[in-house]
């Protein structure tokens, strides 16, 4: 069955797994291979904005969450994914556009919006084009907000980001790990994957040919046995002639 994607804030508990991320995860590979190796179990798959990241695994909304580090991980379990390349967005005719990356120290001059206190990457992106600062963001947010009016340029200099995958601890679930692997890398062949440790039908086991079975009958002698075999040399008695 394919994966749907459905918005945060219309996702309902659903039978099978259910996954939550961020803004600029595309999890399109994932839910190939999951579709690949398990299409008889449904896959469910919602975007949420980085402040729902947590709660839709405490309120049961997901069972797994991509999300931004860092976050809180009490009570949860998280594995770093990947790095994100952090990019910076001015308004449109900004003299960044005539570079292809732009080091931070040498924007120490603007004026950077903070983008908590904007409400999220979305306004703080309309606040740019607008022409009132310039905001950081990964580039894979910027990429998907794709807000008109403003352009972005490789940043150096600056902290990155990073990807991660969060599930609550005590979570014991074969089909969580299953995807689990999936996301790390696994094949479908890995020992670790929970797929791949279901148990095999056994053999039946061969037949016993050492014994057991019908005897064979003994075969006759072609032959009669010499009655002189053994009795040494000399020891056969000469007949007359």
């Amino acid at each position: 069955m394919p994966a749907t994607e459905e918005t945060a804030e219309s996702a309902e508990p659903q039978p099978g797994l259910r996954f939550a991320y961020v803004a600029g995860v595309t999890p399109g590979k994932w839910i190939r291979r999951w579709e690949e190796r398990m299409p008889e179990y449904p896959l469910h798959a919602f975007m949420s904005d980085d402040a729902a990241q947590l709660s839709v695994l405490r309120d049961g909304s997901a069972d797994l969450s991509f999300v931004r580090l860092p976050v809180d991980r009490e009570g949860l379990n998280v594995i770093p994914l990947y790095e994100e390349q952090p990019v910076v967005v001015a308004p449109k005719g900004h003299e960044i556009s005539v570079f292809e990356e732009v080091a931070l120290d040498d924007l120490a001059e603007e004026n950077f919006l903070d983008i908590d206190e904007m409400g999220g990457p979305d306004m703080a992106l309309q606040v740019v084009a607008s022409g009132a600062g310039l905001a950081i963001l990964p580039m894979s947010v910027a990429r998907h907000l794709n807000v008109k009016d403003t352009v972005m340029r490789r940043l150096t200099g600056a902290p990155g980001t990073q990807i991660g995958l969060a599930w609550l601890v005590g979570t014991d679930n074969p089909v969580i790990e299953e995807f689990i692997g999936i996301v790390r890398g696994r094949t479908a062949q890995s020992s670790r994957q929970p797929s791949a440790q279901q148990e095999k039908p056994k053999k039946a086991p061969k037949p016993d040919r050492r014994g057991g079975g019908p005897k064979k009958p003994a075969v006759a002698q072609r032959y009669a046995p010499n009655p002189d075999k053994g009795r040494g040399k000399g020891s056969r008695k000469k007949g007359k002639r």
